[in-house]
C-alpha cells in the first residue's frame, strides 16, 4: 500500500482486487504486536483506488448511487425500502425464488441475504425524547443509523426500552444521518466526511452523558471521526469532542450497571463477537457480562468467535462466495455449542447469522444482546 501510494509500484487491477477482498475486519490489529492500525491503512488505500483507478462503468454507477445518493438521504432510503417491502410481501419474492430466475441472473445467494423490511420505519422516532423509568441515572443520545431505520426498527425500539428501564433518558436527535462507515470503508472519504459534519451538527449543542449506538460497525467509525479530518481542519476538534462521547450500548450498560429487574430466561446462549466491536473498539467483556447477568441463562463460548462471520459491511454482497464460506464455518461452530440462542452486537452480523441459520438449518434464534435484555426485563 505504501509503495503504491509513493508511486514505486503501479496501481494495478491485481492490487485493487487484493484490497477489495480484504474483509476490513481488523482482526490483524488485535493480532499485531506492534499495534499497526491496518483498518485505517486499508481505508486510505481504498480512497487512493477511488480517486486514481477507473472501475468498470456499472461498478462506478452503483458505488456513486449507494454511497453518495442513497445512504446520505433518508427519503431515498425509505423509498427504496418501500419498493423492497412490496417485493417481499406481494408474492414476487416467492415467485422469483420458485422460478429460478434469481439463479439465472446470478442473484440467488445475494437475494437470500436481503433483510426483511420493517413497518413502520424508525424514522418516525427521530426528534423524540423518551423519559427514564424511575430515577434518572443518565441522559443519553441515541444514534439510529441509516438502513437500520427500515430494517431494524424493532431493535432500535428495544434499545430505547432497555435504556429507559435502566434509568436513562433517551434523546433521538433529529437531522442525524448515516454514520459514514460504509463510505469510509469503501474509500469514498468525501462522502464520509460530509456525513460526519452532518452528525456532529445534529448531536452538537446538547449535553449528553454519552452518544449510544447498537451497531458496532457504526460505533467504530463514530469513535474515529477525527481520522476523517486533518489536525489543521476546523472540524478536527469537534470530531474529537464528538467521538469521546460515543459508546456502544453494551459498553455503556455494562459500565452503568443494570438496575431494571430481570426475569429468568432458561436458555443456552452463545455470543458471536462483532469484528468492529472486538477488534475496532476493543470491547470484549461488556456483551458477555450483560448476557451472564440474565437469570437462568447458560452462557457458552462460541469457538473462534473472534473470526468474522462474513458480513463485513457490504462484503457479503461484493464478495459473496468468500462471505458464504466464512458463514458456513461459523454456523458449524455455532451449532456445535448446542446453544438455542446466538447473541451478537451488530445489525450486519444479525442478518448474516440469521441467513446462516436458514441456509444450514441449525434451528437457532439470533438476537442482539439488547433484544435478549429487553425480553428479560419485567414489564
Amino acid at each position: 500500500m505504501i509503495l503504491v501510494k509513493e508511486g514505486q509500484v503501479p496501481l494495478s487491477s491485481g492490487f485493487v482486487d487484493h484490497i477489495d477482498k480484504c474483509l476490513d475486519c481488523r482482526s490483524c490489529e488485535s493480532a499485531c504486536p506492534s499495534g499497526v492500525e491496518y483498518g485505517k491503512l486499508v481505508e486510505h488505500a481504498r480512497a487512493l483506488i477511488e480517486n486514481e483507478y477507473r472501475r468498470p462503468l456499472f461498478s462506478r454507477t452503483v458505488r456513486q448511487f449507494v454511497f453518495e445518493k442513497l445512504l446520505p438521504n433518508p427519503r431515498r432510503i425509505a423509498a427504496a425500502a418501500k419498493l423492497l417491502r412490496f417485493y417481499q410481501r406481494s408474492g414476487l419474492q416467492s415467485a422469483a425464488r420458485a422460478t429460478g430466475v434469481l439463479k439465472l441472473l446470478g442473484l440467488k445467494e445475494r437475494e437470500r441475504l436481503l433483510p426483511p423490511i420493517d413497518d413502520p420505519f424508525f424514522f418516525d422516532k427521530l426528534g423524540k425524547a423518551f423519559s427514564a423509568k424511575g430515577e434518572r441515572r443518565a441522559r443519553v443520545a441515541f444514534f439510529a443509523g441509516c438502513i437500520a431505520n427500515v430494517t431494524f426498527s424493532k431493535l432500535n425500539e428495544a434499545t430505547i426500552r432497555v435504556l429507559t428501564a435502566n434509568g436513562c433518558e433517551v434523546i433521538v436527535p433529529d437531522e442525524q444521518s448515516c454514520c459514514g462507515a460504509l463510505a469510509a470503508h469503501a474509500g469514498v472519504r468525501e462522502a464520509a466526511r460530509q456525513l460526519a459534519r452532518k452528525n456532529m451538527k445534529a448531536f452538537g449543542g446538547l449535553e449528553f452523558d454519552a452518544i449510544l449506538t447498537n451497531a458496532a460497525g457504526c460505533g467504530s467509525t463514530l469513535k474515529e471521526y477525527d481520522h476523517l479530518f486533518t489536525p489543521n481542519e476546523p472540524e478536527h476538534g469537534a470530531a474529537v469532542a464528538f467521538q469521546n462521547k460515543v459508546k456502544d450500548v453494551t459498553e455503556f450498560l455494562a459500565t452503568l450497571g443494570l438496575s431494571a429487574p430481570l426475569k429468568p430466561i432458561a436458555e443456552c446462549v452463545t455470543y458471536q463477537d462483532s469484528c468492529h466491536l472486538l477488534h475496532g473498539q476493543k470491547v470484549k467483556e461488556a456483551p458477555r457480562q450483560l448476557l451472564r447477568a440474565i437469570p437462568g441463562v447458560e452462557f457458552v463460548e462460541l469457538p473462534y468467535s473472534d473470526i468474522c462471520c462474513g458480513s463485513a459491511g457490504v462484503y457479503n454482497v461484493t464478495q459473496t462466495k468468500a462471505s458464504l464460506q466464512l458463514l458456513t464455518e461459523k454456523m458449524a461452530f455455532a451449532k456445535a455449542t448446542g446453544a438455542k440462542l446466538i447473541a451478537t452486537a451488530n445489525p450486519g452480523c444479525l442478518l448474516q447469522m440469521r441467513a446462516g441459520v436458514e441456509m444450514h438449518g441449525t434451528g437457532q434464534e439470533v438476537l442482539h444482546v439488547v433484544e435478549l435484555l429487553d425480553r428479560a426485563i419485567e414489564s
